[in-house]
């Protein structure tokens, strides 16, 4: 029997592998042939995301399996990422799951926490969240700061585990030290509220001005010009207050171009100025801001900061009568 019709495929494949190869780190790819796992999971990316190779979607989910059947951790981690996304290979959870599994037996962090994912959502295996926490606790006790966030989010709202404000503060603070931004939001908060940890207002500022000044995020940005406003954990300094609160209006965040008009209105922090306070009122009232939208209307009532004008006193006035219904 001639074997010729495999003879023409196979030269064709060739050239095509060869011709991939073009780009690829020499030292990677025959550390690969010659069977290294971390080179093998190397080739894989790269066919995956067209990184030194073309992008063959096939090669890389068999480099990825074939990693993970000799125990490669990262490979059998990458693989389930693959099934869970549904990138290049068909959608499904349980091969995702199982090989999650794989890898998390083996002590690694990200396939912990994936696989506690998949049992929070009940998504490849059957809805369990004690399961998710349990893989969430595995996980962040190697430091995962995700499934440290996710597991003090457990403890928080008692889901798999018993209810515990202060177990979920100390998952919180863990992952919060290592820059998770929800970890500080809600860790501040828990200061601030005296929940789960004594009430300490200085330490809800430490935690809100973190993430002001980090990620500039406008809620904190707010909540950092009110704390400075009412002197809570913070000397009471309303330069400060208002250079936050500008910080935020400067993002568009509208409670906090409301308290920079009022800064305006009265003084504070900031020379007096009618003019700009419309200015900042307006912008927060046509975001629907209530109280921007009653001081706009007073403003244009009294003709202060312009000219009176009581249609529009009336129109803004209305507003916030709509707006309170």
């Amino acid at each position: 029997m001639s074997l010729s019709w495999l003879v023409i495929p196979f030269l064709l494949v060739s050239a095509q592998y060869s011709a991939a190869q073009t780009g690829l780190n020499p030292t990677i790819l025959a550390k690969a042939k010659a069977g290294d796992p971390a080179a093998q999971t190397a080739l894989g990316n790269a066919y995956e995301l067209g990184q030194g190779a073309s992008q063959y979607y096939e090669g890389a989910v068999l480099r990825y399996r074939q990693e993970a059947d000799q125990g490669n951790t990262d490979a059998g981690a990458v693989l389930a990422d693959l099934e869970a996304l549904g990138q290049n290979v068909p959608l499904d959870h349980a091969q995702a799951a199982f090989w999650y599994r794989k890898a998390a037996d083996q002590g690694y962090a990200l396939a912990q926490f994936n696989l506690g994912l998949l049992y929070d959502w009940g998504q490849g295996v059957p809805r369990d969240k004690a399961q998710a926490a349990e893989w969430f606790r595995k996980s962040a006790n190697q430091g995962y700061a995700p499934a440290q966030l996710d597991l003090g989010e457990a403890y928080k709202h008692g889901t798999g585990v018993p209810q515990d404000s202060a177990q979920a503060a100390m998952w919180y603070r863990k992952a919060a030290g290592q820059g998770d931004r929800l970890a500080q939001d809600y860790l501040a908060e828990m200061y601030d509220e005296g929940d789960g940890v004594p009430q300490d207002h200085a330490q809800a500022f430490f935690w809100y001005r973190k993430m002001a000044e980090t990620e500039g995020d406008a809620p904190s940005e707010m909540i950092l010009g009110l704390m400075y406003e009412e002197g809570r954990g913070v000397p009471q300094d309303y330069a400060q207050a208002a250079l936050w609160y500008r910080k935020a209006a400067e993002q568009g965040y509208a409670s906090a171009q409301s308290r920079l008009g009022y800064a305006y209105n009265k003084g504070r922090g900031v020379p007096q100025d009618d003019s700009q306070a419309i200015v900042w009122w307006r912008k927060a009232a046509e975001q629907g801001d209530a109280m921007a939208q009653s001081n706009l209307g007073l403003m244009y009532e009294s003709g202060k900061g312009v000219p009176q004008d009581y249609a529009e006193a009336y129109f803004w006035l209305g507003w916030v009568s709509t707006s309170l219904r």
